[in-house]
């Protein structure tokens, strides 16, 4: 199931990204702020996905170590047996009295003549003995590894705990992390950038859209609708549309006609600004444009 919300999470989140690109590049404004949030949404479940697992990893191996301790104190409550006490701690005497009187003194005497003996012990073997260190290396020189070595290769002592990557393979890695990142801006950057336009060989442009109005059927709503969306789309181009006359067609079907002509990237903004459609409670879309000849 973990896999499973990977996978959904890892493809969500891949195709919201691929369309917020696609609708930057077609200047559909409100259609990229969508899928930016469907891709924050996206970035959250995966974030939350992998932090419940982690969690519930950790409660799983709490519990497991809580129960283990369990068994193994129930086990040791199991083995354990009465501890042994000295037959002077069990009861009184008939006059209420324990028997310590006797005990305390002769434990104290006991120890003070087993410190004296081994003071006296530790006196006699530090001037009788010999040290060894000598003889000992001598009789482990047998045992020791050759310098060097074993192999020629270098003493255990010299290597580290953990083997290093290959600073080369890191290296490599890095600069092509670096490359494809730096290359997938680039080819970004050159397909969404503003480039300068060719004036088509045209007298004008025409856009035939169509336009619904949500909650109201009366021609003249949808009339004021579709003049409504048009100016504010008009003056959606690079170049100026001075001349921008709308006409209606059939019904909701209205056509727009914008001189001088536009290039390429201009229609690509008002198809754009028409599919967005920004007007309150107004739809459109655009069903053709081309351009007009002379």
């Amino acid at each position: 199931m973990k896999y499973a919300g990977y996978v959904f999470g890892g493809l969500s989140g891949a195709a919201a990204g691929g369309y917020f690109v696609v609708y930057l590049y077609r200047w559909e404004w409100q259609r990229a702020l969508i899928s930016g949030v469907l891709l924050l949404a996206v970035e959250v479940l995966l974030v939350g996905i992998v932090l419940h697992a982690r969690v519930s990893r950790l409660r799983r191996e709490v519990a497991e170590s809580r129960d283990r301790t369990e068994e193994i104190l129930r086990g040791l409550e199991r083995t354990r047996s009465e501890p042994p006490r000295f037959r002077w701690l069990e009861g009184r005497r008939p006059d209420g009295t324990h028997r310590t009187y006797v005990f305390v003194p002769v434990l104290m005497a006991a120890g003070a003549v087993m410190s004296a003996a081994a003071w006296a012990v530790q006196k006699v073997a530090a001037a009788t003995g010999r040290p060894a260190d000598r003889r000992t290396a001598a009789r482990l020189a047998g045992l020791a590894a050759p310098p060097g070595g074993v192999g020629g290769a270098e003493p255990l002592e010299a290597r580290p705990a953990v083997r290093r990557p290959p600073r080369i393979r890191t290296l490599v890695v890095a600069v092509l992390a670096l490359a494809a990142l730096v290359l997938g801006l680039v080819l970004l950057a050159d397909a969404t950038r503003t480039r300068p336009q060719q004036r088509p060989d045209a007298a004008a442009t025409a856009v035939v859209f169509e336009v619904a109005v949500r909650g109201s059927a009366d021609a003249a709503a949808g009339r004021m609708a579709a003049r409504d969306l048009w100016e504010s789309c008009r003056r959606a181009t690079r170049v100026p549309a001075r001349h921008a006359p709308l006409s209606r067609l059939e019904g909701d079907i209205w056509v727009g006609s914008v001189r001088p002509a536009l290039g390429d990237h201009d229609r690509m903004r008002l198809r754009g600004c028409l599919d967005d459609a920004t007007a309150e409670r107004t739809t459109a879309k655009v069903l053709g444009d081309g351009q007009i000849g002379r």
